[in-house]
């Protein structure tokens, strides 16, 4: 060794006179390392000794790549991690850039609305005009078109301030808000008949004002739903650690269930049901702030039971 290497001053010191080396293989065929074998006396190996270093060298050579391929892999997923941080931060601000344009469209929409709404009425109430029959139609369908696009306004807004709102959770009992959104339609149509069953004891927690307006959504579409039912019955509870209501209405059929809660959508005609298609896109939202989930079943003609959780915890029981 002190031949080959007469300038090393390190295997000098080191009184290195005996040297064996291999290279250690990757799997593509380059070289990854070296193994290196070196003794104080000149070194020569049984040939049993070499194949046993060889076969530790392509060992060591594949743990030397398999570590390596797992660094190159932390570094890409950091890289990914950071994009998708970047994608996701970019994204919450559009949302937010579009659901503050559509708060505030919707808000500056409402005063022109409301004068179109008064000028009509004046139209009616004015002596001086004796509008038509047909004169009086087309100003009973400007209202009847004012007070769609205020529903329509209103339900927008709803939609923005549930998913802005800050939450602030607590216990509450789900049946006791039950309770008063059907008392609440009971007194909007006083001469309808509904079968309530309403569980006294739903104990949940989250926000009890975003809860009430999912109470409202839900409730509210089965007592819509069922209205063409001659014995409507509408049903809140809890089964297998899920919240329920369910109604023995117009239903619908599940192949659209896809579509049930996005903005819009809506799986009946507006002459059958009114509604702007914006309630249960809020629901969802709600659930979804609540770390829940919600689900529909249905059939047509035969009602439809809408499921939700609050929390994974919830769900699991």
């Amino acid at each position: 060794v002190a031949g080959l290497f007469p300038e090393d001053k390190a295997l000098a010191a080191r009184g290195i006179e005996g040297y064996w080396g291999i290279a250690m293989p990757a799997r593509d065929g380059d070289t990854i390392g070296l193994l290196v074998v070196m003794d104080t006396v000149p070194l020569k190996l049984l040939p049993e000794q070499e194949s046993t270093l060889e076969m530790f060298a392509g060992r060591a050579g594949a743990e030397l790549e398999r570590l390596r391929l797992e660094d190159r892999l932390r570094e890409s997923n950091l890289m990914l991690e950071r994009r998708v941080q970047e994608r996701t931060a970019q994204l919450s601000e559009a949302i937010e850039e579009l659901e503050a344009f559509s708060y505030s469209v919707s808000h500056d929409m409402r005063a022109p609305l409301r004068h179109i709404g008064g000028y009509a009425q004046l139209l009616t109430e004015e002596p001086g005009l004796a509008l038509s029959q047909d004169g009086r139609a087309f100003v009973d369908r400007i209202q009847r078109s004012v007070t769609r696009l205020e529903q329509l306004i209103s339900d927008l807004l709803e939609l923005s301030r549930v998913g802005r709102a800050d939450l602030e959770k607590q216990p509450l009992n789900l049946g006791i808000l039950a309770e008063e959104v059907a008392e609440e339609l009971e007194h909007s149509q006083p001469g309808r008949k509904v079968a309530w069953r309403i569980a006294d004891n739903l104990p949940a927690e989250g926000d009890p004002r975003l809860l009430r307006v999912l109470l409202v959504n839900l409730i509210g579409n089965a007592w819509k739903y069922s209205s063409k039912n001659g014995a409507p019955c509408i049903e809140v509870g809890i089964e297998d650690g899920a919240f329920f209501v369910r109604d023995n209405g117009a239903g619908f059929d599940m192949k659209y269930a896809g579509r049930l809660f996005k903005p819009f959508q809506r799986l009946h005609k507006p002459s059958d049901f009114e509604g702007t298609g914006v309630g249960l896109a809020t629901v969802a939202r709600i659930v979804g702030r609540h770390g829940g989930r919600i689900w529909a079943e249905a059939s047509p003609g035969q009602g439809a039971t809408f499921r939700f959780t609050l929390s994974a915890s919830t769900e699991r029981g």
